[in-house]
């Protein structure tokens, strides 16, 4: 198991668009990935769960990878959201 945690920059927070690209680019990975923020876990691959989390900018989330490839997925995904969200 592999995870970190992040503090939201984008001024909009977690939205559609940001929710959509964050999803495709961990649909890339074998791994289970989860997402937790607001006191609520979802699953980081399903674009609807992601949105209900309601992440505004300044919250931190927590992705945990769980899988074959967790160790890439997991510095793939956090570079991710330090150069997008």
């Amino acid at each position: 198991m592999q995870s970190f945690k992040y503090s939201i920059t984008d001024p909009v927070g977690i939205h559609a668009r940001p929710a959509g690209n964050l999803v495709k680019a961990i649909k890339q990975y074998a791994s289970d990935v989860t997402i937790s923020g607001n006191g609520k876990t979802v699953d980081a691959k399903k674009l609807m769960s992601v949105m209900t989390l309601g992440i505004k900018q300044g919250q931190e989330v927590e992705l945990v990878f769980n899988g074959p490839d967790e160790e890439s997925a997991c510095q793939a995904i956090e570079q991710y959201m330090k150069e997008n969200i």
